[in-house]
């Protein structure tokens, strides 16, 4: 006898998947799982769960995947939560013999968003629809609500959205987290962007740390405490309040403080060295993020560092006798460059969108962030109000709130860099936004001399300033050169 018909099927039990199965279970959908079954790696996963934080729950588990799909409600609607990559193409493979017309999948991990633009043709080639949702959050997050950016087929949103909008955090408003994103892999591309300004933030936060415990005489539960305030203000968001956490949180182990007894080699997963080549591929600068990605590489050439360390050894002076002014200075600083790197993230997004013809509400996405996921903070509402605006800026940074924000925080800003430059502490990331800053408010910069270096040795072309834009020039800069010229272009 068949069991009672499912509302809604999840695909894969790791951390993400068994918490969004519950999570929907507890908003009053009645789920089904599957997990692959592979001898001696993935054994008596769905059996563990159903068995265990599944038990007497609306929650269906099984082995097979034709049992796993006759269990659901037509259309059915089918979260896959796997590896990014090949798993992906080879689940859906699996599936499809098994589907009917107007069914759903939905890929919830971390796939790059070429791929779903792929899966997206693929699956509505075969008459299905396909939705590719970027899921933010983490553990907590899959269980109690989180941040999720779904897109694809357009016609599958009024299918999904009661269930997604269930599952998603809801902001001081009460607004789900969860708002259609836009067609193809859209989705995926505001996720990995969301990953990027993750990797921004993070390695801000760790260089706002770093100068605190080199530059002042200053222990680990009082820098807790100070990132504690920060979190009451302008700065407060979820990576400020776990940082608060992370640096009191003793060693039982080994006595002392947890966080200085971690190896300092930082792993990634991907998604930000996709942020940084998707954006060098739309001709946007993402350069605060790519120093984050680059960062995480060359923490993890420890052994590299360590001789490097014994032949140029760097000796920071405490400077205790400014020390609430540099922790003003070091505020500051973290608070203008989160304001770059996003300012940052939303001009990719507002390129990519104008490239693939998405069509972004740029304000909707800075909304979707503002509870759930990883970067939650308290100026999203502020982002979303800059684009919603009459006289919407060209650029973040030229909204009149964040013109002023950027004003009050300026000094402080380049008193820190200055400050760590001077004493050998690295802040690459507080630099390259300061630099940025410098960049995009300089009304001339040094690249006239570029385009003539490149005119001069490979015939590149070059604009002039008393011509209109577009109209290019070739220099006969030895006097025994020819008159062909390269076409004019960018990639």
């Amino acid at each position: 006898m068949r069991k009672a018909v499912s509302n809604v099927g999840l695909i894969g039990l790791a951390v993400m998947g068994e918490n969004l199965a519950l999570n929907m279970e507890n908003k009053g959908w009645r789920v089904s799982v599957y997990n692959r079954t592979v001898p001696g790696i993935e054994e008596g996963v769905v059996e563990r769960f159903i068995n265990g934080r599944a038990q007497g729950k609306h929650i269906q588990g099984f082995t097979e995947i034709k049992d796993f799909v006759d269990s659901l409600e037509s259309p059915r609607k089918i979260m896959m939560m796997v590896r990014a990559g090949s798993p992906v193409d080879e689940l859906m493979e699996q599936l499809f013999p098994y589907l009917s017309e107007g069914d759903i999948l939905i890929d919830g991990g971390n796939s790059n968003y070429e791929d779903t633009n792929r899966r997206v043709i693929l699956a509505e080639s075969r008459g299905f629809l396909f939705v590719g949702a970027g899921v933010s959050g983490g553990e907590e997050g899959a269980l109690n609500g989180a941040s999720i950016m779904p897109g694809g087929s357009a016609k599958a949103w009024q299918e999904v959205k009661p269930i997604l909008q269930s599952i998603a955090a809801k902001a001081e408003d009460g607004t789900p987290c969860c708002e259609w994103v836009g067609p193809a892999g859209s989705g995926h591309f505001v996720k990995m962007i969301h990953n990027g300004i993750e990797y921004g933030d993070m390695q801000l936060i760790a260089e706002s740390y770093w100068t605190m415990k080199n530059l002042l005489d200053i222990t680990n539960e009082q820098m807790s405490a100070v990132f504690s305030k920060w979190n009451e203000g302008k700065l407060r968001s979820y990576l400020i309040e776990i940082t608060a956490n992370i640096l009191k949180h003793k060693d039982f182990k080994y006595g002392g403080w947890l966080v200085d007894n971690i190896l300092d080699a930082a792993g990634q997963k991907g998604t930000g060295k996709w942020s940084v080549i998707n954006a060098m591929e739309l001709n946007m600068p993402l350069g605060l993020i790519a120093s984050a990605v680059f960062e995480r590489s060359l923490s993890n050439q420890v052994d590299l560092r360590r001789k490097a360390a014994m032949q140029y050894h760097h000796s920071p002076k405490k400077i205790s006798s400014k020390q609430l002014e540099l922790v003003q200075d070091i505020h500051s600083a973290l608070y203008a460059s989160k304001l770059i790197s996003y300012a940052q993230g939303f001009a990719v997004l507002q390129k990519a969108s104008d490239e693939f013809a998405w069509d972004l509400n740029l304000a909707s996405i800075a909304r979707l962030w503002r509870a759930g996921c990883i970067i939650r903070s308290a100026f999203l509402n502020d982002i979303a109000a800059a684009f919603e605006a009459t006289d919407r800026p060209a650029h973040l940074l030229l909204a009149p709130y964040f013109k002023n924000e950027i004003k009050d925080v300026f000094l402080g800003w380049r008193r820190v860099v200055a400050y760590a430059i001077t004493e050998g502490i690295p802040v690459p990331a507080f630099s390259s936004a300061l630099n940025y800053f410098y960049s995009l408010t300089s009304e001339k910069l040094p690249a006239n001399l570029i385009q003539a270096q490149r005119d001069y040795f490979g015939a590149h072309t070059f604009e002039r300033v008393d011509e209109p834009r577009g109209k290019f020039f070739h220099e006969n800069w030895t006097g025994h050169g020819g008159n062909t010229k390269s076409g004019s272009y960018n990639v």
